[in-house]
């Protein structure tokens, strides 16, 4: 190749002519043209494509519009359906209940005016108790009368509930926007299948008209089948009545009120209204005294005595039939009361005095309350009650049964609790005697009786006779009431009611009271020439109180419990010298058995029953050549021992560190 060819290649091409010219120019509007050509074909198709993604997005969307509407509609129609049948359970749970609610409360309306009528006719029927019993009965028959009001209200409120469940059931379910929740049972254990959804009716200018007569007619039968309902179940109880004969729906019965006090109640309530109950038809194992009131469908046994500790008990009334007739039947219930419990003091020279409460093994004693000085205490089913002595001063207080809760009653001024406390739980009080510290022949007050409030809402009340307070030689509370027996100086036996307007009721001439038997309102007193009586404190009767068999001679104290006295006697030799002391049991027919005996070096302080007369607490102070006196307002021997006896068997259980034991209702005097 030669060099003029290689630079022709490298030459540009440049047009010579003027149709070359012009060749090259349509050439080149023609390779313009077709490029924006082409361009505006891949212009349309960037359009076409846009637009066919803009509409499968637009198509995409609306598919998944459609989705959800589908799923809330399927969610809408499902609860609907779980609603109505939340809705049918609820409304046929609603129908029993009212039933069920209805009969039970015709049952406690009845109960409670039967139990009404059982209080006053035994309120009627006490002899000397008529103040505590009006009481009692008030107390009683209020409750019961707002139990019958309660229990009607609640029957109109069944009743009620009743005809809306029936309206309820009366209207087709409604169907909501949205999901919707039924109020019904906590639980059900196999729900009812849900019905099929009815059509929804278009509601137009006539809907209302045209629906009005089939609701009514579907309330009508809705409430006439509950109705109806109502009367099958009270037909078919009745049925079971008179086929099955009467028997018991409701025990009540407090036991450990039972163990502490004469009076408490075993209330059976029957199924139907009963014919009248005799005494004889009701036996009570293991044996104890009671009386029976009957009224309607209640069968009232109240216990005159406090009943045995950790005891089972079996009441069994015989031969019992309803007013509508039908088959007797016996009518047997059971209950056991408590173990019992006792508190005891304890007093330290050197250190606090401190008041226990223990079981009757003595395993399992607690410390209840503390202080430098205690004189005295008692308990009731509430409340303790302590006597201190504070700056040379007597305190009293008032706390719970725990020791917490502590309080001070007020004194009549500033002096001192100079024979030990007593209290009356039936009648809410405290009592003691009082003398004031700034004492003198012709000023201050010398062991006038006070009585006053536990709830500390009163003043103390100082006892009067004739219009001027008395000075007391001695006097206890009559068990299980308000009332209190006292002798003055002037030897005049009296009683004395805080909770009447009877006043002061003179008793004769008396010198000592020995002690007040429970749940028979009879005092063992020693009248002045020295002859031991037994006086009916509600009509003033008196007889010699029995010698024992064997004769263990004169007694120095007698404490009466029910089914006997505890008699503490001092033997004599030849001489008429002390040689030793005892306790001895004498049943209510003259039997003595001696419970515990000492020697001469030893000392009986006080012999106490439990409540029932099951046990006996006896306070011996040992060696008493070797046992000085404290320096208390109440002065008793250092040591003294508190031995637990049963009674029944005349076996010790246990000595106990400690005295003034809580079975007492006095403090213990040498």
């Amino acid at each position: 190749m030669s060099t003029d060819d290689a630079r022709a290649d490298d030459a540009p091409i440049v047009p010579r002519t003027r149709a070359e010219m012009r060749a090259a120019r349509e050439a080149a509007e023609r390779a313009s043209a077709d490029a924006a050509a082409r361009e505006a074909a891949a212009a349309r198709d960037a359009a076409d494509a846009a637009a066919r993604e803009a509409a499968d997005a637009a198509a995409r969307e609306a598919a998944d519009a459609a989705a959800r509407e589908a799923a809330d509609a399927a969610a809408r129609e499902a609860a609907a359906k779980d609603a109505a049948a939340r809705d049918a359970a609820a409304r046929e749970e609603a129908a029993k209940d009212a039933a069920a609610r209805e009969t039970a409360a015709r049952e406690a309306a009845d109960a409670a005016a039967r139990d009404a009528a059982a209080r006053q006719a035994t309120s009627r029927q006490a002899t000397g108790r008529e103040t505590t019993a009006r009481e009692d009965t008030a107390w009683e028959a209020a409750s019961r009368a707002a139990a019958i009001r309660e229990a009607e209200e609640r029957v109109a409120a069944e009743r009620r509930a009743a005809r809306a469940a029936a309206e309820r059931a009366a209207e087709p379910p409604a169907s909501a926007p949205g999901p919707a929740s039924a109020p019904g049972p906590a639980s059900v254990s196999e729900p009812a299948p849900a019905p099929e959804p009815a059509p929804t009716p278009v509601r137009g200018r006539g809907a209302h008209a045209g629906e009005r007569a089939p609701r009514g007619r579907r309330f009508g039968i809705a409430l006439a089948a509950v109705l109806g309902i109502l009367a099958l179940a009270g037909a078919g109880l009745g049925v079971v009545s008179l086929t099955q004969g009467p028997r018991v729906t409701n025990v009540q019965v407090d036991p450990q009120h039972a163990i502490e006090s004469s009076g408490s109640r075993v209330i059976l309530t029957a199924n139907q209204s009963l014919d009248a109950i005799d005494a004889s038809q009701v036996t009570v194992e293991p044996a104890v005294p009671f009386t029976v009131d009957a009224s309607g469908r209640g069968i009232g046994i109240r216990f005159t005595v406090p009943l045995d500790d950790d005891t089972t008990y079996t009441v069994k009334v015989a031969g019992v039939t309803g007013k509508g007739g039908g088959p007797s039947a016996d009518l047997v219930e059971r209950f056991a009361t408590p173990a019992s419990t006792i508190f005891l003091l304890q007093r330290d020279v050197s250190g606090k005095d401190k008041i226990f409460r223990t079981d009757l093994s003595g395993e399992k004693a607690v410390l209840v309350y503390a202080a430098d000085k205690i004189d005295d205490f008692r308990t009731t089913s509430d409340r303790l009650v302590v006597a201190i002595e504070d700056k040379d001063i007597s305190k009293l207080l008032v706390m719970d049964r725990d020791g917490k809760n502590e309080r001070e009653l007020p004194l009549p001024g500033v002096g001192y609790i100079s024979s030990g406390i007593q209290v009356s739980e039936r009648g809410g009080l405290v009592g003691y005697t009082y003398s004031d510290r700034d004492l003198s022949d012709t000023e201050g007050r010398a062991s006038v009786l006070v009585t006053q409030s536990l709830s500390g809402d009163d003043k103390p009340q100082i006892a009067e006779v004739g219009g001027k307070e008395a000075n007391i030689i001695v006097w206890q509370f009559v068990p299980d009431s308000s009332a209190a027996l006292f002798i003055d100086f002037d030897g005049a036996l009296s009683l004395i009611d805080r909770s009447s307007d009877a006043g002061v009721q003179s008793l004769g001439l008396a010198a000592s009271i020995q002690g007040i038997s429970r749940g028979t309102y009879t005092a063992v007193v020693e009248r002045l020439d020295g002859s031991v009586v037994e006086l009916n404190l509600t009509d003033g009767s008196e007889k010699p109180l029995p010698a024992s068999n064997p004769d263990y001679g004169t007694a120095v104290t007698i404490t009466p419990f029910p089914g006997g006295t505890l008699r503490h006697v001092t033997a004599r030799d030849d001489t008429g010298m002390p040689i030793g002391q005892a306790v001895i049991r004498v049943a209510d027919d003259g039997t003595a058995t001696s419970m515990v005996d000492v020697g001469a070096a030893d000392g009986i302080l006080q012999a106490c029953a439990s409540p029932s007369g099951q046990y006996a607490a006896v306070a011996i102070a040992p060696t008493l050549t070797d046992n000085p006196y404290d320096q208390m307002l109440l002065p008793l021997p250092q040591k003294i021992e508190t031995h637990l006896i049963d009674l029944r068997t005349g076996k010790e259980l246990v000595a106990l560190s400690g005295f003034d034991a809580s079975w007492c209702q006095t403090p213990p005097q040498f």
